[in-house]
């Protein structure tokens, strides 16, 4: 008997999100217009993100482990939605400069805007920080996810991560299959996963 996948959060649980402007100072900063355009739920959702807000107060993870068993989770939500999506790796790490050598460079280096070729995944276990992405109209989105937030974006989705003024964020990444974790830095319009993207969230929304 297959179960019910598990309901993603309704709209009120999603993370706060709004329209940043194309350049800013610092990339840690808040980094909204003024006045502020808020971004919705469904406006993420149209963008191929989906959102779950998990419990991370009542379950522990290593500060850092490379690899994590996903078989080893003990939240039956995350359970659950480990099977529902076929995720059969993980690892966990911890963005802050007292357990990430390179700290400020490697921050700088995660806000290079890229794609993937696979879907990304996270859950935040601890801290907070931003995940950019580019709407249909190629501006940014700056979704401020914190502690119990588990977020997907789909592969081939324009993006960048930092973290806030905070500096810290502890994270599990989740993939199925091998991981392959390379960036295609921007442009890669040519790119299967780009084109992929292009047809399921812009071009077909157009036509709608």
């Amino acid at each position: 008997m297959t179960s019910t996948p598990v309901p993603q959060a309704p709209d009120s649980e999603w993370p706060e999100a709004w329209i940043m402007p194309d350049e800013v100072e610092d990339q840690k900063d808040m980094n909204k217009l003024n006045p502020n355009v808020p971004v919705t739920a469904n406006q993420m959702r149209e963008l191929g993100i989906a959102f779950w807000k998990m419990d991370a107060d009542s379950y522990t993870y290593p500060v850092k482990a490379i690899p994590w068993d996903p078989r080893d989770a003990t939240d039956p939500k995350l359970m659950q939605i480990r099977d529902d999506r076929g995720y059969s790796y993980a690892d966990i790490i911890t963005v802050h400069p007292d357990h990430l050598p390179g700290y400020e460079e490697k921050v700088k280096s995660f806000f290079e805007e890229h794609i993937h070729d696979a879907e990304e995944i996270r859950y935040i276990l601890g801290g907070s920080g931003f995940f950019d992405v580019r709407n249909k109209e190629d501006k940014w989105i700056r979704v401020h996810i914190r502690k119990g937030d588990l977020m997907t974006l789909p592969e081939g989705i324009y993006h960048r991560f930092t973290v806030d003024k905070d500096d810290m964020i502890h994270a599990m990444r989740l993939f199925i299959g091998q991981p392959v974790w390379t960036p295609f830095n921007r442009p890669c319009e040519d790119h299967p996963s780009r084109k992929k993207f292009v047809h399921m969230y812009i071009d077909e929304k157009k036509e709608d």
